[in-house]
């Protein structure tokens, strides 16, 4: 099997990162393509990829192609390749706001269609993918595109309706929580702890509570609760959060993001 990849940045280069990790094909049997040479050698001597400047030449040669561009390059990349995708071939779409329906438009054949919403921890091992398909994928190749997703952390299925929901929740939610977590670390700084040791707690904080949550399958209020102690130093806290609106502000920062997706 040969994977291609349309777009090598950041996203793919987790997703690239994570199947050879698990050893899922050799790394030359990976194919991508990037405008620049210089960025293509760098992922050549990183990864022992093959690389191309040719969208075409990817989809020539790859069983599964992965489009990973930014949604405004979307467009130009599959009028480009349209005659070119065979009724094979797995397309695997990662750009934000189109739908399995949108990019089928550009085909004049029926053609197998993943639409999936990573998230940047994939770049550790520690992804969130959403994934959705169209009628033209079987249950075993939306498996086989499962398997690669599951490379880079964790996937799940979900009606395609919901993936502007995921793109706010999850999607682009990391950036709200290194806010959050530079925050803390910023109080601690004002408390007198060094920078790196203040970033250092705050993470390590979010992951293990994180990883609580998950483990223990406990609803998060419950373990919240766990940790105010009646008339202690948490519930102190947790009341200036709400007087501040915190809840309230993350729900609204996440509608805001939904509906720009849907724009998109």
């Amino acid at each position: 099997m040969t994977i291609g990849f349309i777009g090598l940045g950041n996203m793919a280069k987790a997703m690239i990162s994570g199947i050879i990790r698990k050893q899922l094909v050799n790394p030359e049997d990976i194919i991508g393509s990037a405008p620049t040479e210089a960025h293509r050698q760098a992922l050549e001597e990183t990864y022992g990829i093959r690389t191309t400047e040719s969208n075409r030449q990817v989809v020539r040669e790859a069983d599964i192609v992965f489009l990973a561009v930014k949604p405004i390059q979307l467009p130009v990349v599959l009028e480009e390749i349209t005659e070119t995708v065979n009724e094979q071939q797995l397309v695997v779409s990662i750009v934000a706001g189109k739908t399995t329906k949108w990019i089928g438009e550009y085909f004049s054949k029926p053609v197998k269609i993943v639409r999936c919403m990573p998230n940047t921890p994939a770049l550790v091992g520690e992804g969130c993918t959403a994934v959705s398909r169209n009628e033209n994928v079987s249950d075993e190749e939306l498996m086989q595109v499962m398997n690669i997703l599951h490379s880079f952390g964790t996937a799940e299925i979900v009606q395609e309706n919901l993936m502007d929901v995921v793109g706010g929740v999850s999607g682009s939610s990391p950036a709200y929580v290194f806010m959050f977590i530079e925050a803390m670390a910023d109080a601690a700084v004002k408390g007198g702890m060094s920078r790196k040791q203040a970033y250092r707690f705050a993470a390590q904080a979010v992951l293990g509570s994180a990883k609580l949550l998950l483990e223990t399958g406990r609803h998060p209020g419950e373990l919240k609760d766990m940790v105010c102690s009646p008339g202690g130093t948490t519930i102190e806290a947790v009341e200036v959060l709400e007087k501040h609106g915190m809840r309230a502000a993350v729900m609204e920062a996440i509608d805001a993001c939904i509906e720009k997706t849907s724009r998109l």
